[in-house]
């Protein structure tokens, strides 16, 4: 004997409402539990410093969300506040930390606004810094779409045109290295693929620029030896034998050493005589 079944059929309006209601008491689940509003006890004579002291005990305890009810209090509600800008550039850094593609974006407005507001502020150069590292912190792999890392480059570059004496330096020279390596490195894999399709001259333009642009590039080596052999194979010796020699006195360590030097040879004996000597 078979069991049989009815199906019911739920209207659609009947599901969207309910889904709303479940959504609005999660919401408002949510919001009882959260916490209280931040604001500064009544009666308080530095409301301001209370907020930022508040602000910052939740910042360091990564409390991004919490951090920022405080900082956004002091900035919106206390415009003549000493700590104001500190609190302006403290918003941003909860962006940072809490790292979304959202957040970033938001930091990226708090710092662009502080700079405008503050330009000459003891602490400008801290908001070109973050400003910089908003982007770095959104960089894709040499395979990936580049905008953010060339932002990242620009903002770099900024301070370290108007910063020169910041203590922050040394921090930005090294971010910055890493994204034009990151830049680099995307254009490199591309004159491979090129050199890869036999596609010489184009390879060749490719490996010249990326020289051109970023002579620093930490895997140059690659670079040298890559554009040498593809000049080699478009019978161009002369050319590639400088690339060579760079790549042997620039890197006493590399994993294009040891082919570097068996194509050395193979050019210098390409090249007339005369032009060996030379």
């Amino acid at each position: 004997m078979k069991t049989m079944y009815r199906r019911i059929t739920v209207p659609r309006t009947t599901v969207a409402l309910l889904a709303a209601v479940l959504l609005a008491a999660v919401l408002a689940l949510a919001s009882a539990c959260g916490p209280k509003r931040a604001e500064p006890p009544p009666g308080g004579t530095q409301p301001d410093k209370f907020l930022y002291d508040k602000g910052t005990e939740a910042l360091n305890d990564r409390q991004w969300m919490r951090a920022r009810e405080y900082f956004r209090q002091l900035v919106d509600n206390y415009p003549q506040s000493p700590l104001r800008p500190d609190a302006k550039l403290a918003l941003g850094d909860t962006y940072l930390g809490e790292n979304s593609l959202e957040s970033l974006v938001l930091g990226i407005n708090e710092f662009r606004e502080f700079l405008s507001f503050y330009p000459t502020h003891k602490r400008a150069d801290y908001a070109q810094y973050k400003l910089g590292l908003a982007h770095f912190q959104q960089m894709l792999g040499p395979q990936r779409d580049q905008t953010q890392t060339k932002e990242a480059i620009a903002e770099f570059e900024v301070f370290l045109e108007r910063y020169p004496q910041s203590s922050l330096i040394d921090e930005v020279r090294k971010k910055y290295r890493e994204a034009r390596d990151r830049l680099s490195q995307s254009e490199y894999e591309v004159g491979v693929f090129y050199w890869r399709t036999r596609w010489y001259p184009g390879a060749v333009d490719r490996f010249r620029e990326l020289l051109k642009e970023d002579p620093e590039f930490s895997n140059r080596d690659g670079v040298y030896f890559h554009l040498a052999d593809s000049l080699m194979r478009m019978n161009l010796a002369a050319e590639a034998v400088p690339y060579l020699d760079r790549l042997l006195k620039e890197f006493q360590k590399s994993e294009y050493l040891e082919r570097a030097q068996k194509l050395l040879a193979e050019a210098k004996a390409a090249l007339p005589a005369d032009a060996v000597r030379k």
